[in-house]
């Protein structure tokens, strides 16, 4: 085995299925799946995906909604477990997939950092120790005795991301999350990631803009309805892919 290696991804297809048709509310949809009347469509979201990736590699996962980039993340993350294949993942995860996912929005912040630190492995101690750093980065100092279901979606992004890279951890798996929030803060989560990346955190990372996946990847999957079109050097997909 490649003692450099980070995620393995294996012939890896995901299948789920899809209810053909409306129901107007849950009673009748019990119904009919008692009486086998509800009919499914087979959805192939993943079709027969492989590739490796090595330790401190960054890699980015480009390509239109419905692509497949979401599951795929999902899928390595664990939360997803593949219909066909495998992935395999050689250290630990920080996933940062559904922002405020692990929170209790009727806690407040401070109770939320301690409830998603333990969702992600940490003890209490430990995030004791992370938490001016997590408080400082968010910028939420004047805030953590508020309840997160009063917070803006900008400020839940912001604790879920100063949560979720605390420490260093193996491979950090970002998805969509940078869309969110102002520029400025956008920025300063590219700097934490750049960070994590001169510290040898492998990065999985998805977003809209190819900009950003330029400038913080060196490999880029390309997926499209499923399919992986490529994967390899960033700088000659990306630009690949704009001229599509």
């Amino acid at each position: 085995m490649n003692d450099n290696l980070a995620v393995k991804v294996e012939h890896v297809s995901m299948k789920f299925n899809m209810s053909s048709e409306r129901f107007d509310n849950f009673k009748e949809y019990v119904i009919k799946t008692l009486k086998r009347q509800v009919s499914y469509n087979e959805f192939w979201a993943l079709k027969d995906i492989s590739f490796e990736v090595n330790k401190g590699d960054s890699v980015g996962l480009v390509g239109l909604n419905g692509s497949g980039k979401s599951t795929l993340l999902k899928t390595i993350a664990g939360v997803l477990k593949p219909t066909k294949g495998s992935v395999a993942v050689y250290g630990t995860v920080a996933p940062l997939i559904e922002l405020g996912a692990g929170f209790d929005y009727d806690l407040t912040a401070d109770e939320n950092i301690y409830l998603n630190g333990a969702l992600l492995g940490h003890s209490r101690k430990e995030m004791g120790e992370y938490y001016k750093d997590i408080v400082e980065f968010s910028e939420l100092s004047e805030f953590m005795n508020v309840p997160i279901k009063n917070f803006s979606s900008g400020m839940v992004s912001r604790l879920a991301f100063a949560i979720a890279t605390i420490g260093t951890p193996d491979i950090l798996i970002v998805d969509e999350v940078l869309s969110v929030g102002d520029f400025r803060f956008q920025q300063k989560c590219v700097e934490r990631i750049q960070a994590m990346m001169d510290a040898g955190t492998t990065i999985l990372f998805v977003s809209h803009s190819i900009e950003q996946v330029q400038s913080i990847c060196n490999k880029i999957v390309w997926l499209e309805k499923g399919n992986m079109v490529k994967y390899g050097d960033a700088k000659e997909i990306a630009k690949e892919y704009q001229n599509t």
